[in-house]
């Protein structure tokens, strides 16, 4: 079967208030924002690249440029004698045009 370009394989079509899940507020992040202006977001974990860069424009009206990405594995953790893991959770860092800022505060 051929497939166009711009298409999603999995079939799932996601909203954009579904793919970008929150901004992740942190020191490093507040850092990576002023300095080099790009912005980390947890994200759905089965949105593509294309979807993350869609949604961040349609949210914020900005223009991206780049858009990284990670898997981040859940870490052990323990209840009493209960041992268990956090969920696996995805994380988008994105890099805006030199013109554009997003203010989360």
């Amino acid at each position: 079967m051929n497939e166009m370009a711009g298409e999603q394989k999995s079939g799932l079509t996601l909203e954009s208030h579904q793919v970008v899940l929150r901004p992740l507020v942190t020191e490093k992040g507040t850092h990576t924002s002023e300095r080099y202006n790009q912005y980390p977001f947890e994200v759905h974990p089965q949105a593509t690249k294309m979807d993350i860069k869609r949604a961040v424009e349609e949210l914020w009206n900005v223009r991206v440029v780049k858009v990284r990405t990670q898997t981040r594995k859940g870490k052990p953790r323990r209840h009493k004698m209960a041992q268990g893991y956090r969920r696996d959770w995805k994380k988008a860092i994105v890099e805006l045009h030199d013109d554009d800022r997003i203010a989360f505060f």
